[in-house]
This record gives structure tokens, sequence and C-alpha cells, in this order.
């Protein structure tokens, strides 16, 4: 029996204000906007199954909650993170249920759908393929990474994008607005300007933009009767806000692609930017710094070797000193590999011999390059006709070959002409000509 004198249950802002209608969806106008074919399907209610993609708090769980409002079909939800097969069984049984006594459809709504393994995808396929449900997935992840081929070829991907500055800041004054829905109940005053700062804070986020105003709102002050959302409130809200940023999502993987791409590129600027929005983020200055030190070798390499000692000073400086030692040494280190000369030669001089290695045969060491510690290996041949390179002209073997004889013309680095790799590769090419021009031979041709 139900208490009639039970206080209805609560719920955040942000599901009160779910959109029932396109009309009233904030964003997504490259989906949404007059006349594209996903608003046009849902009027029409011609459903299909989907995959919603996006960071969060962009509208996907308000996005399928709407298509199943305006195509009175029953929506079925289940959480990637919580449920299992049988979960996704019980949901299954359900829409067959419902289907077979009333002819209603079923939504069925998996969030977080990346976080299913194979099995937990395959699982509901089936019901997919034969029509028993609607699938929609929402995913923070790339589907083409985290969702079985098969799931991906029956569905639609969308992409949703982080919502705009503007977007938060008119989701902000339909909440304070909404007498039926929102926080209109009681007429609150607030400043556009504080609003302006509450929607960055949100960073692109619909869902924490509501929650910020439906902090502010209960912290406002009566004053003459009038309920204010003060300067002070907003900054006591925001004075421990972190940004938007998954240390093990695509959002992460992204920034640090911008940040080394920002280095490869010469931008110094571009490099600071994306620095400090990872660290503004949360992301660890150890990963950071471990990164950069990969950046050296890779896209400076020996155009500047300095580059790597700097970089490895960075990093023993963030590891000794902590925060905010440690991160301004990585930002000097990065503006340095942003300005320094840019080679990767030996980056794929090492892949090149590194895909020689796992293709080729496993050659045996030549004689010559052996070691003879024993009498043994000395009757063997072992170090037999080996050149000590200190006892030749200029120190060098001229005409000396250190691979195995079947690959004895492989050639790996090749310098670029910039930098001191500039000078290497005058120094390569002298030797080369040393080789040419000398009577001894390796491996007679």
């Amino acid at each position: 029996m139900n208490d009639l004198f039970a206080e209805p249950a609560y719920q955040p802002l942000a599901a009160k204000m779910r959109p029932r209608h396109p009309d009233e969806y904030v964003g997504q106008e490259h989906l949404f906007g007059p006349g594209k074919p996903l608003r046009e399907a849902i009027v029409r209610k011609q459903l299909h199954s989907m995959v919603l993609w996006g960071p969060p708090g962009v509208g996907k769980t308000s996005m399928a909650r709407m298509i199943a409002e305006i195509s009175d079909a029953h929506f079925e939800t289940v959480s990637a993170v919580l449920a299992g097969v049988k979960d996704i069984r019980a949901a299954v049984s359900n829409a067959q249920q419902l289907k077979q006594q009333s002819g209603r459809k079923t939504l069925l709504f998996v969030d977080e759908v990346h976080r299913f393994n194979k099995a937990q995808q395959d699982a509901f396929l089936p019901f997919v393929e034969d029509g028993t449900v609607i699938f929609i997935g929402a995913t923070t992840e790339n589907p083409s990474f985290s969702l079985n081929n098969a799931l991906l070829s029956r569905s639609r991907v969308y992409v949703l994008r982080g919502l705009e500055h503007g977007h938060l800041c008119q989701m902000i004054n339909g909440a304070l607005a909404d007498s039926e829905r929102g926080l209109g109940e009681r007429e609150l005053h607030i400043d556009q300007d504080l609003v302006s700062t509450l929607a960055h804070a949100a960073d692109g986020d619909g869902r924490k933009a509501l929650n910020l105003i439906e902090i502010a709102a209960d912290l406002a002050d009566e004053v003459d009767g009038r309920w204010l959302i003060t300067e002070s409130i907003v900054e006591e809200i925001l004075a421990n806000d972190v940004r938007r940023f998954d240390k093990d999502g695509d959002l992460f993987y992204e920034q640090i692609s911008a940040l080394h791409k920002s280095v490869r590129g010469s931008s110094a600027d571009g490099a600071l930017y994306w620095l400090a929005r990872m660290l503004d983020g949360g992301c660890d200055p150890l990963y950071i710094a471990r990164r950069v030190v990969r950046m050296a070798s890779e896209d400076i390499g020996n155009a500047d070797p300095r580059a790597l000692q700097i970089c490895l000073n960075a990093w023993e400086t963030q590891e000794r000193l902590g925060s905010p030692e440690g991160e301004l040494a990585i930002a000097q280190a990065l503006v340095y590999l942003a300005a320094a000369p840019k080679s990767n030669a030996v980056y794929k001089a090492f892949n090149e011999a590194m895909a020689d290695v796992k293709s080729m045969p496993s050659h045996d060491v030549p004689l010559h390059l052996r070691n003879a510690p024993t009498q043994l290996m000395k009757s063997m041949e072992y170090g037999a006709e080996y050149r000590y390179a200190h006892d030749e002209p200029g120190g060098y073997a001229a005409g000396e070959c250190y691979f195995p004889e079947d690959i004895a013309s492989r050639s790996y680095y090749r310098p670029v002409d910039r930098g001191l790799e500039k000078k290497i590769g005058d120094k390569l090419r002298y030797l080369n000509t040393l080789d040419e021009q000398s009577d001894w031979r390796r491996y007679e041709d």
C-alpha cells in the first residue's frame, strides 16, 4: 500500500529538465537541426538501432528517453557498469512479453556500453537483429575500438559534441525560468556574468551546469524578499572544481596526442596550452614527464641530443620536488623540445631494424664479431680477422661490415639536414666514402 504522506523521491534538476521533444533539446544542431535525418526519423517514429558517442553530460541518455517517449516505446535501461548477461536476458524477456501482449516496441538503452565484454554484447545481438528490441548504446569511448563489429554493423553511430558556452547558459537560464520542472517556483535572481561563470566551469557538460545552478539555488540568500545567487556563492561552489578529464578515456588520449603534435609542430604555445589542460584536469605530472622523454627521442633525436637530458632532468625534478616546481620544469622541457630542430631519423631507423628482426631468420653472428675467451673458441676461428678499429688509420676500419653476410647491404639510419644531425650525416657520408675507396672488403661480391 502506498504511503499517502510519503515525500516524492528526489530527482536531480538535470533529470527533471530532460527534453521531451527535439525543440527542447539544447545543442547537437548537427543531429537535431531542422531537416536533419535523425530529427526527422524521431518525429516520424522511424526507429533504428544506434550508438550515441560523446563526452559525459551532452545528452545521450536524454536523447534515448526522448526517442522512447515520442515513439511511445517502452524504455528499458541497462547499465553496463552494474549489469551482466542475466540482466540483459531479463530485459529481453520483458520486451518479448510486452510485444506479445500489446505489440508495443521496447527501446533497450545500454549506458556505458563500451564496458560490456564481447560475450555480453553478443547476448543481445540476436534480439537486435530480429527486432525484439530497438538498441541504443551510449558510450564515451570510440565505438570502433570498444564495440563488436557485428553490433556496429547493425547500428548507426551518432557523434555528440561537448556543449558550447551559449548552450550551457541557455540550459541554466531555462532551468531558472521553468516553474514546472526547474527552479522557477521561487524567483531567483542571478547576474548573467555569474551564469556565464557557471557555464564556463561546466566545461561542455550540461549535467554539470544544471547541478551547479541547483546547488547555487539551494544556497541563495534572501534579501528583502528576493532570492539572490551572489558572486560569493558561485565562488564557494567552484572553489574545488575540476574540469572534465578522464584518465582512461578518449579525452585523455586526445589531449596527450595534441600535446605531442604541438611539440612535433614546433608550437611552444600549443604545447603549454595542452600541458595546462592536462594538469588542470588532474593528470599525473609524472605520466606527462615520461611522455615528454619519449618525444625527445622520437621527434628531436640526434638533431639536438641535449633535449633528452633536459627532459630527464624535468622528470627527476618532478619526482624530487613535486608540484608546482616539477610542473614548471616539465613546461621548460616542452618549450625546449618545441623550439629544437626536429629529426625522427633514429625513430624510423629503430623501427626498420625491429621490423627486419621480426620478419627475417635469426642470422648467426659472423665469426669475426664473436668473442673468443677460450682456446676452443679460438680454434673455431671466433674473432678471426676481426679488425680493431683503434689500430686502423683514423680509428676507422674502412670496408669492414658489421652485419651478417646475407644482409650486408642493409642501411637504416638516414640523418636529416637539421641541427647536430646535419654534422652526423656529414661524418657518416665521409666514412661511407672511405669504405668505397678501400681495397679491403669483408664480403666479396
